[in-house]
């Protein structure tokens, strides 16, 4: 290998999966040392990102299964992760390779699940602020500070009446919804902080059913902010709000909206994530779904409607959908339709079709994922360890039963 040029080394190293870039380590000190360096780490990333490689899909049931864009046919069960132990573990989000992964509000992770590399977050109290509310729905989020080169986890904790007074619209908490308390760690620092000044719309981010049914208690990342919906209050006059959290400097701001067509039907307002760019799905009464992209993140001027749902024959409603990703043709998006069906959606055609996973479960959410080598416990690598011994492991076993199946096969030969 001495012979051949650094560059081709490097090239070649970049279109590899990180699998394959955690065993190469031990092939020599100076390609070791390349995997590892932070430059190299970025742009395998970036690379991964820009040609749409290493991608897979999170599957989140009672379970977690994983499943290869590229050919999105066979789901995998994650195992091994830190917080396993038969089922139950949430996945908050997906930054960078990196998830968080959330078992109860004291069993928490950010884990790489490439590298296997994790770190647990210890859990910052909930400070319940009068001795008659107890703590109801707690939200979360998990996002990427670039400025601070730091992985946060935003908390916030939704406070009730112990007797079941209030629910969201005018009780619970002083007379215009529910209290709450915000806290952000930083996974950098291993700190939790908490947030002062909140805003007034907070308050009417619980609605009774709304987050659990349509999966909106999850912030959604995008442009160094998370975002939630705060649902519409039409006895209230008050619309739906997507309410962002900048992560860089730790604020909450109202989110401008996109100038939504009149189509005659009342519409409830979802957020999502599309390759980076903020998106919102404007649902008309299940009937058919608008999907609108800030193109231009901050900049009300730059939303776009880039595609219409509506008419496919085997859905009768559309009670959730979410756009995942585009094809790496730009011709299709990939749907998550009523947390039942990934289907291919060609917009121009208005054509779609089902994507059959085989081992998944048979509902889920869904979670876009993209392998990587970032690290999170700088210079440990305990998690890349464990991940070659697992490798390791799975080649013994398939050796093994390959062994076996040849003496089986020149048994029955020589019986014949």
């Amino acid at each position: 290998m001495s012979r051949i040029p650094h560059e081709i080394i490097h090239d070649i190293l970049l279109q590899l999966p990180v699998k394959s870039l955690v065993r190469f380590r031990s092939l020599s000190k100076p390609i070791c040392s390349l995997i590892d360096g932070q430059d190299f780490i970025n742009l395998h990333l970036n690379h991964s990102i820009t040609v749409k490689s290493n991608h897979s899909i999170i599957l989140k049931e009672w379970d977690l299964f994983t499943v290869d864009f590229d050919v999105l046919s066979d789901a995998v069960e994650v195992k091994h992760h830190p917080l396993y132990s038969g089922g139950g573990t949430e996945v908050i989000g997906s930054v960078n390779g990196l998830v968080f992964l959330r078992r109860s509000e004291t069993n928490i992770a950010v884990y790489n699940l490439s590298t296997r590399e994790c770190k647990k977050c210890y859990a910052a109290e909930t400070e319940i602020p009068r001795r008659d509310l107890t703590t109801g729905y707690v939200y979360y989020g998990f996002g990427y500070d670039s400025y601070g080169d730091d992985y946060k986890v935003v908390r916030m904790a939704q406070f009730v009446r112990e007797d079941g007074g209030g629910d969201g619209d005018g009780g619970g908490g002083g007379g215009f919804g529910c209290e709450y308390e915000v806290k952000v760690y930083s996974l950098k620092n291993d700190k939790w902080k908490k947030i002062e000044g909140l805003p007034i719309r907070l308050r009417l981010l619980s609605k009774p059913f709304f987050h659990i049914l349509n999966r909106r208690g999850y912030g959604v990342f995008a442009g160094h902010a998370l975002h939630w919906i705060v649902p519409q209050r039409l006895q209230l006059g008050i619309r739906d709000c997507v309410l962002r959290f900048d992560i860089r400097d730790d604020k909450f701001f109202e989110l401008p909206q996109p100038d939504y067509e009149n189509k005659g039907m009342n519409f409830q307002v979802d957020v999502g994530v599309l390759e980076g760019n903020l998106c919102v799905m404007c649902n008309y009464e299940h009937v058919c779904v608008d999907v609108w992209v800030m193109k231009e993140y901050g900049v009300e001027e730059s939303w776009c409607k880039m595609f219409s749902v509506q008419g496919i024959k085997w859905i009768s409603a559309f009670m959730f959908l979410r756009p995942l990703v585009y094809s790496k043709d730009g011709g299709k998006v990939l749907l998550e339709v009523n947390g039942e069906k990934l289907l291919w959606y060609d917009w121009k055609n208005k054509h779609a079709k089902v994507v059959r996973v085989r081992g998944g479960p048979s509902s889920f959410g869904s979670e876009m994922y993209v392998e990587s080598l970032i690290r999170i416990n700088d210079g440990d690598r305990i998690g890349w360890k464990k991940q070659q011994e697992l490798d390791e492991e799975v080649v013994e076993r398939k050796t093994d039963r390959n062994k076996r199946d040849d003496f089986l096969s020149v048994g029955f030969k020589l019986k014949l």
